[in-house]
């Protein structure tokens, strides 16, 4: 039996369908998002490293609605690709930022979950992304199966972040073969 895809999450992959942005987040990966955002408080703080056509975002707020008590910040560097993003019928409680994701993570302040899927925050600046975890609070990384059209490059950036998340001692951390392949780590209290 196949999930039903979320409105939101429709609308999102269609926008990038439509623009051929093809690096939006694998539907494994987005289904696991919208449980840990469900499962948030209230009160509670997400931040999206890489909105993208916003794909993760959508499945973030699926998780979330028909709740407001959640914040909502992500990031995209790219203004052409925020502006996908932007045509979204968001929520009031999404903030949509164009910034890159280490001045951001900079900016101070912590989250309850965090999705790094973009260079910045994940390939560089992950020990920054690891700090802004409150206790307790919840980092996915996505995009850590290894694929054989990746340049030797990525590869050992995408081990670099791997042997990071797994050997930590600030977090709990699993890899799971889920989607695009994830680590789930929780920060420890």
């Amino acid at each position: 039996m196949e999930p039903t895809i979320p409105e939101l999450v429709a609308a999102a992959v269609g926008r990038a369908a439509s623009a051929k942005f093809a690096l939006s987040c694998d539907p494994g990966v987005g289904g696991l998002l919208a449980v840990l955002a469900a499962h948030l408080p209230a009160g509670s703080r997400v931040l999206e490293l890489g909105t993208g056509a916003g794909v993760g975002t959508a499945w973030i707020v699926s998780g979330l609605l028909p709740r407001t008590d959640v914040t909502v910040t992500t990031v995209e560097r790219d203004a052409r690709t925020a502006l996908l993003a932007a045509q979204g019928d968001w929520p009031g409680f999404v903030d949509l930022r164009l910034a890159d994701a280490l001045e951001v993570l900079g900016e101070g302040g912590t989250f309850d979950l965090i999705f790094a899927d973009a260079q910045g925050g994940k390939w560089d600046g992950l020990d920054r992304t690891i700090a802004a975890l409150r206790p307790g609070g919840l980092l996915l990384v996505d995009d850590m199966t290894p694929q054989p059209n990746w340049p030797a490059q990525h590869q050992a950036q995408a081990a670099g972040v791997r042997q990071t998340l797994l050997t930590t001692p600030r977090l709990t951390a699993a890899e799971l073969s889920h989607g695009s392949g994830v680590i789930l780590g929780t920060a420890r209290r």
